[in-house]
Formats: C-alpha cells, sequence, structure tokens
C-alpha cells in the first residue's frame, strides 16, 4: 500500500509541483485536447506533474500504456499509447522502451509483463483491482472444465495471469464474438463476464456459450428502466451500451461495442446528444475531439482504475517501484492464450 505521506514528501525533495499558470500556458497545446472537460483552472494544477512525467519517461526510456477509463489529464497528458484492452496487449508486443507503465487495474499490468518477460513493468497503484477479474481462479476455470468435457475456455483479458494460463485463448469485449465464432467446438466456454457471455451467444447463435457469473461493478449497475426513462426524457440522445452491460440493457440501446467501438461509432455517426452507457471516463476523453457531440446523461466510475492518478505515476517513475513480476512458469502458459488472442484477431481482420 502507497504511503501517501512519504510519497509526497519524496516528490517535494525532487520536483516543483506547484501549480503554474507560465507552465500550464506552455502546456497549451496538450490541454486544447481536454479543454471541454478540464477547465484551465485545473490544468494548472496539472502541468507540474505532465511536465514532469514526461521529462522522466524520456530520461528513463519509458512508455505509458493508458486504459480508455483513464481520467483525460492522463489519457491526453502522459499517455504514450491509449486503447482498449485488445489494444494495449498488441502495442504492448510493439513496445521498444525499456520500461512500461501500465495505467490501468493490475491484471492490464500483468499482460504487458507476459508479453514482455524482459522489460520492467511499473503499475501506479498495485491496489488498482478489478472485481471482475478477482470474481475468477484457476479452480473456477477447472470447474467449468468439469461441467462441460472438451469445450475450450475463451477468457476474457479482465483476469490474472493464473486465469489466463488456465485457459485456451484469451478475448476482449471488440473481438469475443469473433473468436467463439472461429473456434470448431459448438460448446464453448466463456469467463469470467457473464454479461459478456449472453450478449455473445446471442451474436453467434449457432454456438452452445456457457459461462462464468461474473460481472464488472460498473457495467453491472446500469438497468433497463435506468435506460427507458432516460430515452424518455431524452428522446434526441443516441445511446451507446458496453456489452459487459446486461443483455436487456443493450437492447434498451441504439448501439453497443467495446470501447474502442464505442469510439469509432461516435467518430463516425458524430450524433447530436449521446449517452455512453460505461465508464465515466470515456465520454471526457474523447470529447474535445468531437465538439459536435453534446455527451450527456449519467455514467458509472471504476474505483480502481481511478486510484492512477499523475502523482502516483511520477512516484512510480521516479523510484521505479510496484514493478509486476508474473511466475515464469504461469506467465508462459497464459502468454499462449493472449498470443492466441491477437494472432486470431488479425487473421479475421484482414
Amino acid at each position: 500500500m502507497l504511503d501517501f505521506t512519504v510519497m509526497r514528501a519524496t516528490l517535494a525533495d525532487y520536483y516543483d509541483l506547484t501549480p503554474s499558470v507560465e507552465l500550464a500556458e506552455a502546456l497549451s497545446d496538450i490541454h486544447a485536447k481536454m479543454e471541454r472537460v478540464i477547465p484551465f483552472p485545473d490544468f494548472v494544477r496539472y502541468a507540474p506533474y505532465i511536465a514532469a512525467i514526461n521529462k522522466l519517461k524520456a530520461e528513463k526510456n519509458a512508455v505509458i500504456l493508458a486504459h480508455n477509463y483513464m481520467t483525460p489529464e492522463i489519457y491526453h497528458g502522459v499517455a504514450d499509447v491509449v486503447g482498449d484492452s485488445l489494444q494495449l496487449a498488441i502495442e504492448a508486443t510493439k513496445v521498444k522502451e525499456d520500461i512500461i507503465v501500465q495505467c490501468g487495474v493490475h491484471f492490464m499490468a500483468e499482460t504487458s509483463k507476459i508479453l514482455n518477460p524482459a522489460k520492467t513493468v511499473l503499475i501506479p497503484d498495485v491496489e488498482a483491482g478489478c472485481s471482475l477479474s478477482e470474481s475468477i481462479t484457476a479452480a473456477g476455470i477447472d470447474q467449468m472444465r468439469a461441467k462441460y468435457p472438451g469445450a475450450p475456455v475463451v477468457t476474457y483479458v479482465n483476469t490474472t495471469a493464473e486465469v489466463k494460463a488456465a485457459s485456451d485463448i484469451c478475448c476482449t469485449s471488440s473481438n469475443a464474438a469473433q473468436i467463439v465464432r472461429a473456434l470448431p467446438e459448438h460448446t464453448v466456454i466463456m469467463t469470467p463476464d457473464q454479461y459478456l457471455a449472453q450478449n455473445v451467444a446471442r451474436e453467434v447463435p449457432e454456438k452452445n456459450v456457457v459461462w462464468w457469473e461474473g460481472s464488472c461493478i460498473v457495467h453491472e449497475q446500469y438497468t433497463k428502466d435506468d435506460i427507458n426513462d432516460f430515452r424518455a426524457m431524452n428522446p434526441d440522445t443516441t445511446i451507446i451500451a458496453h456489452p459487459e452491460c446486461p443483455p436487456d440493457v443493450v437492447d434498451a440501446c441504439d448501439f453497443s461495442g467495446s470501447t474502442s467501438g464505442i469510439i469509432d461509432y461516435v467518430t463516425q455517426k458524430k450524433p447530436t446528444k449521446a449517452m455512453l452507457v460505461t465508464e465515466c471516463s470515456m465520454a471526457s476523453n474523447i470529447s474535445d475531439a468531437l465538439p459536435e457531440v453534446e455527451f450527456t446523461g449519467p455514467c458509472n466510475m471504476c474505483p480502481y482504475m481511478k486510484k492512477i492518478t499523475l502523482e502516483k505515476i511520477l512516484y512510480a517513475l521516479h523510484t521505479m517501484g510496484e514493478a509486476v513480476e508474473v511466475d515464469p512458469v504461469v506467465a508462459q502458459k497464459a502468454k499462449i492464450a493472449v498470443e492466441r488472442m491477437i494472432d486470431l484477431s488479425r487473421t479475421l481482420t484482414k
């Protein structure tokens, strides 16, 4: 667990992190990417951290991989690569730098380490966990295999290395249906997200998709009644859901897609008003790039993703603490499942 007193005292000894109007103005090109959601007075506070992190990255030959659920000051201010779980996994295989700073939750850092065993992978807060990841263990995979002998296990990347190692192939929300459809077996086990599995089952009706009963605390909170009530009051709003939402929520929306799919849809369609039924930072991060779209409506925040902050990123790079390690035997087995996903995804999109 991070000691905030020690962290802040250490950073104060090495960096001038006093809010600076001058520095914020010097970084106006960065602020321009988020000014709809980050007012200039707030950016004045962030600017010293952004400048220090970007300088330290260059000095230490580090790269920052950031998930779409990171806050705008991270997403636009210091990230070198942004994307959903599949995009980050693919990009992790291309990293040339010596150090990877994973701005996301712990399983994402494990995935980067699995794909880059010789590199140092840092996570700014080791307690950035995931309710979905924590809902399944390798023993749970064994239970499903015993219940459905011969069925391949397709495991969401939102899982630990141990669970990936016990699986046949991984998937993300953007490629799950493609992967299930491509497998030769009729019955397919999907873990751990029951709602993603149920939505995939409807998309691939020729398969018998069975699932583990896990869920994401962000997406499981949305209900069909919430969507219908919002639509009744806002009939001119396009409502877009992530497939980790329950199927009746997806049915009540106009479109469903992965985080990258949502971004692509809004970018191409440019609805006048849009409600994103997913994590709050999604709309914030694409808001300035789409000034013609008014993002509206409620959203749910992931408490784990929000554990990652500029302050913690700077401290992780400065101290080189919170390095992620994965048992080599587990990592090798998990790597097979992840690489199968990446290879199959590339084949299916050609």
